[in-house]
């Protein structure tokens, strides 16, 4: 009962119980703190599973970003493919965390059925999240309000097969 971080880029085993963290990532010219090692510490406290979770995410280890912005694209693209269970955590904040990428990646995987929306209402611009809600709505994609019901919706995704 552990879980491993696999950032971007970097090799995992895509038959192994995972979890993407999709989302807005806060860009260097936002001094904002990542909200994702908040959900990865809730992930490692609540995942009860036999195996390792896998838990990727799409931010560089160490800062390092892709030499081509394809070939992050791509690994995204393949890691959420791949996951049995896609956490998108929506903080949106239009100034500091537009998650602009985001909105396209939710309208992609919402019909997967491997989706979880974390929409907080106390974030900065909730309003920007509401047609994600409704589109949550039409597939049928559990939506949560706080970080903590969206690890747990995603690990009863992940647990339910």
């Amino acid at each position: 009962m552990a879980t491993q971080l696999i950032m971007a880029r970097e090799t995992y085993d895509p038959t192994a119980p995972s979890v993407f963290l999709a989302g807005p990532t806060p860009d260097r010219s936002t001094p904002v703190a990542s909200w994702r090692p908040t959900a990865l510490a809730l992930l490692d406290e609540l995942w009860t599973g036999p195996e390792t979770l896998t838990v990727l995410s799409p931010e560089s280890r160490g800062g390092v970003r892709a030499a081509r912005y394809e070939h992050q694209v791509d690994w995204e693209t393949a890691a959420r493919g791949d996951a049995c269970a896609i956490l998108f955590w929506i903080p949106r904040d239009v100034a500091s965390m537009p998650g602009f990428t985001t909105n396209v990646e939710f309208g992609l995987d919402a019909p997967s059925g491997r989706a979880i929306l974390g929409a907080p209402p106390e974030c900065a611009s909730p309003e920007r999240n509401r047609y994600l809600i409704y589109v949550a709505g039409r597939h049928g994609v559990p939506v949560r309000e706080t970080l903590r019901d969206t690890v747990q919706a995603a690990l009863n995704t992940i647990t339910s097969g």
